[in-house]
């Protein structure tokens, strides 16, 4: 009880609404992937880091690959005529997906291909539209209010890099974010160096996608459900038009921003 200067007693004055704004909670870390040459770097030849990708790529244990390559089930024959633009060591993986760059320490001073400081990444340059995504073993990815995707990027061309979803339950979401080149705005050209940008999920428009055939389908997907999302990637929609300068995109280090829900 508060009393006055006279003595009596005056009742405490309710705290009136708080001049602040509630802050919007940011989402934690989700997963980050750097990728990695399983190789070591031979400068004595002519060393080439570019062969198809494999599980031994992903650097972190709690996440699991997944390569969505709809001209898979014909690798065996491009292995035996590589088709314009590729090599036949393209096609001695499981899919079209080329592991390019260095993580080599200290990194290599020259090299065949490339640039010594190419980061990791995933390179579509023999592929027809494909995708890749990463799937965590153990959550599913609360992906809404202020989760973003963050990742390193080049593309060469009309290409473009393009967020992925597939939700809990089994749809696959495509985004108009177009993650492009070197001058202001998505999607303008290629990009003469590997760039860092991310996106917002609550800010992308969204389509759905035959991952049988990595096309879109249908229209604009309204207010989708990403409270539960079981793989998160990118799609290049466009067939690479294989080695040297032309259509392609490189994907580096990915990280995601969102909160774990267990599986």
């Amino acid at each position: 009880m508060v009393y006055g200067t006279s003595g009596e007693q005056v009742a405490p004055v309710a705290p009136g609404p708080s001049r602040f704004a509630t802050p919007t909670p940011r989402p934690p870390l989700f997963f980050r992937e750097d990728w990695r040459q399983p190789g070591g770097f031979d400068a004595s030849t002519d060393f080439d880091p570019s062969f198809p990708i494999t599980p031994a790529a992903v650097t972190n244990p709690a996440l699991e690959l997944l390569v969505y390559d709809p001209s898979a089930q014909r690798i065996r024959e491009y292995a035996k005529n590589p088709p314009p633009g590729s090599l036949a060591r393209d096609w001695i993986g499981t899919s079209c997906i080329i592991l390019a760059g260095y993580n080599q320490n200290p990194p290599p001073t020259q090299v065949v291909h490339g640039e010594p400081s190419d980061p990791p990444n995933l390179w579509t340059g023999v592929c027809g539209p494909v995708a890749v995504t990463l799937r965590h073993k153990n959550s599913y990815a609360n992906l809404t209010g202020l989760a973003k995707m963050r990742w390193i990027t080049r593309v060469s061309g009309f290409h473009v890099v393009r967020p992925l979803v597939k939700l809990a339950d089994g749809t696959w979401l495509v985004g108009d974010h177009m993650t492009g080149g070197d001058r202001p705005g998505a999607g303008n050209g290629a990009s003469t160096d590997f760039l860092e940008s991310e996106l917002s999920f609550a800010t992308v428009h969204w389509l759905r996608l035959d991952i049988s055939r990595v096309v879109t389908r249908g229209t604009w997907v309204e207010k989708p459900d990403f409270s539960r999302v079981d793989e998160i990637g990118f799609a290049d929609l466009l067939p690479g038009t294989g080695h040297g300068w032309g259509g392609f995109v490189n994907v580096g280090r990915i990280e995601v921003f969102g909160w774990p829900v267990p599986r």
